[in-house]
């Protein structure tokens, strides 16, 4: 009797603490739940704010101004900031051109200034960085003669603006992060990055002295994921400096277009994502249900009899929704992560 007393009353004062305990799991639970339950359309928070980055960011830092010519059949565009501290060669993605990344201007009049393009350029102006963008020949990038090509262009346009003593980076998307992989065995840049692809390296035989790499990849993208792992252990393994930056979704509102588009007003941006929620292309949360090139959007619009829309800003509205579901587009959300890897590699 004395032994069971005294059990109970130990069970007894143990009660609260048990209580509490439960209560405290029950709640981390709930919050668990809250945040990742996708089909309410709850998403985590983002690590960064797409609201702040304004396509008029620059406004006061740095204007375009580029100059454009044509050399070994291909089109370069360029721009020379003053005292300039490095070089920048930008590789577009299949079917990209370098008209992609300058503003339409007399300068370059045939110049469609796409949001994430012009925005890489900006960032890289602004940093001090002259910047060059040059043509594929075809539709994607091919590594074969078309390396020596473009080896051939930066080295002869380099030295015409006496450059020749500044570091050289790259960054390619896509089909130009594939060619960029394979023109740094070609050509001696300080660093590169490689965005939305993995780039060449089962088929080359990478060096000791190849350049720091950052892969900037979107991790919806499973399989390229999986290669970026694999190839990260590789070049470590070659004692190669390499750093990798994830691209995750955001959500759209009512402003994101016109922060971001040129030309794009507040008024028609709103409009497009009140169709954009009223199709059902977006969640309550404003993230996209697939991606923007899954989507009707634009057969959407045309039914909106009261909406008119200028045909020009249709592949910048793409570019846009393909970015906010971060399966596979260009990106400049992350440039001060890719001028920080430029700059910590300039010596």
């Amino acid at each position: 009797m004395l032994r069971r007393g005294h059990k109970s009353k130990l069970w007894n004062s143990r009660v609260p603490v048990l209580a509490i305990s439960l209560a405290f799991m029950l709640v981390l639970v709930i919050l668990f739940l809250v945040l990742h339950n996708d089909s309410d359309g709850e998403k985590p928070s983002l690590a960064y704010e797409v609201s702040e980055q304004k396509w008029s960011s620059f406004d006061s830092l740095v204007k375009l101004h580029p100059t454009r010519e044509f050399r070994n059949g291909t089109d370069l565009i360029w721009q020379v900031p003053e005292s300039p501290k490095g070089v920048m060669f930008l590789a577009h993605g299949c079917n990209g051109r370098s008209i992609n990344f300058w503003d339409k201007s007399p300068e370059c009049p045939n110049c469609i200034g796409l949001p994430e393009e012009r925005l890489l350029v900006l960032h890289g102006l602004a940093q001090g960085f002259a910047v060059i963008t040059i043509s594929s020949a075809r539709t994607c990038w091919s590594f074969g003669k078309e390396v020596l090509v473009v080896k051939d262009i930066l080295e002869w346009w380099i030295g015409r603006r006496k450059l020749e003593k500044l570091p050289l980076v790259a960054l390619g998307a896509s089909s130009g992060g594939y060619f960029v992989s394979v023109l740094a065995t070609a050509v001696k840049f300080n660093s590169i990055v490689i965005m939305i692809a993995e780039g060449m390296f089962e088929e080359m035989d990478v060096k000791e002295d190849y350049p720091p790499t950052l892969f900037v990849h979107m991790p919806k993208d499973l399989y390229r994921q999986q290669k970026i792992d694999e190839y990260v252990e590789v070049l470590k393994g070659k004692g190669i400096d390499v750093g990798v930056v994830e691209c995750m979704e955001f959500p759209l509102s009512p402003n994101t277009l016109a922060d971001r588009i040129p030309g794009l007003d507040l008024t028609l941006s709103r409009s497009l994502f009140e169709i954009f929620q009223g199709k059902g292309f977006v969640d309550q949360n404003g993230y996209m249900r697939k991606d923007g090139r899954r989507i009707k959007w634009e057969k959407a619009v045309e039914e909106k009899k009261t909406l008119s829309l200028d045909k020009r800003l249709v592949p910048h509205i793409q570019e846009e929704l393909n970015l906010a579901f971060a399966s596979h587009e260009m990106t400049s959300i992350h440039s001060d992560q890719i001028f920080k890897w430029f700059e910590s590699h300039m010596g």
